[in-house]
């Protein structure tokens, strides 16, 4: 998420309470999560085999819960708590703003869209030209919508990642991680009745230009879905996935998290993607395979009773 303004990091110190180390005049100009994050961005980590990972990252500004060397033009904010450091500056500079009308005044709609009945449209989201948005669907704040997007009842657009940090010490155990990031829907973009799509974290949920969505279908946080993508009903898609452009992914098929699916790729119904998977090939299973090894082993499995019947006889 970029910030309105940069902030220095003196302010961003003391604000959460943390000890400054480094360059002390290093302004933020926005705050991410480790995945997306560039230079002036703020990060945060806690786990230790983390650490190299972040401190070698884009960030410029680093919350963390130890005392480290400082790389050479960054700055450190040591807290004993970065999540919720991180989550306070994400309520912050991303606050939830109560809505007593179904489309805000802040929304930007283009000529020849068509709202339909119960439509709701929350603050700073924008929404292009000669789009339909069914009724019932719910768009939250700052989701951006191309032209030519066709959007079913039931629609729930940009609600928060399934994101907790578990406090096994706590009688209520799961922290949330406050979500300040966005959904963007590119042009000629469908979606069926029912979908759900969770914004990022802290940076942007992309739907590809020309991706088709069936009903029921789950993107999570962080997700980027190609250009021209095939998504059938009831598919979900875990945080911070790449879907590259062409992908096809049939009913109910299930994508872990943080992985990529090569362009092109096509997955079979009930499957299930638990690694990266490359471009230009159909696979089947769970966890998938090509699906024509799959379909062999498939057919040998079957063949096991009659193999051990002609076994036995011997």
């Amino acid at each position: 998420m970029k910030l309105k303004q940069p902030v220095s990091v003196k302010w961003l110190s003391e604000f959460i309470g943390a000890k400054l180390v480094g360059n002390e005049e290093q302004m933020a100009m926005g705050i991410n999560e480790i995945h997306k994050v560039v230079a002036g961005d703020v990060s945060f980590v806690d786990f230790e085999k983390y650490y190299n990972k972040c401190l070698q990252s884009a960030a410029t500004i680093i919350i963390i819960n130890k005392e480290v060397e400082c790389p050479d033009g960054k700055t450190l904010l040591i807290c004993n708590d970065p999540f919720s450091a991180f989550v306070k500056l994400a309520k912050h500079f991303s606050p939830f703003i109560p809505q007593q009308v179904l489309i805000n005044a802040t929304a930007i709609i283009g000529e020849g869209t068509v709202l339909q009945p119960n439509v709701f449209v929350g603050n700073n989201v924008k929404i292009g030209k000669h789009c339909i948005i069914h009724p019932n669907v719910t768009i939250y704040d700052n989701t951006v919508i191309g032209d030519h997007v066709i959007i079913h009842a039931g629609c729930v657009i940009g609600s928060d990642a399934f994101y907790f940090k578990r406090r096994k010490e706590r009688e209520v155990q799961y922290d949330k991680l406050e979500t300040c990031g966005r959904v963007v829907i590119e042009d000629w973009v469908e979606m069926g009745g029912g979908c759900v799509l969770d914004k990022g974290v802290s940076g942007d949920t992309i739907i590809g230009q020309g991706t088709k969505l069936d009903n029921l279908v789950h993107i999570a946080h962080g997700v980027v879905v190609g250009k021209n993508c095939l998504i059938a009903a009831q598919v979900a898609v875990a945080g911070k996935t790449l879907l590259e452009d062409e992908v096809i992914l049939w009913g109910q098929v299930g994508v872990n998290k943080d992985l990529v699916i090569g362009k092109g790729a096509q997955v079979y119904a009930q499957s299930g993607v638990a690694s990266s998977i490359e471009g230009d090939k159909t696979y089947f299973g769970s966890p998938v395979e090509e699906a024509k090894a799959k379909m062999k082993e498939l057919y040998w499995v079957k063949r096991i009773p009659e193999i051990w019947a002609k076994i036995s006889k011997q």
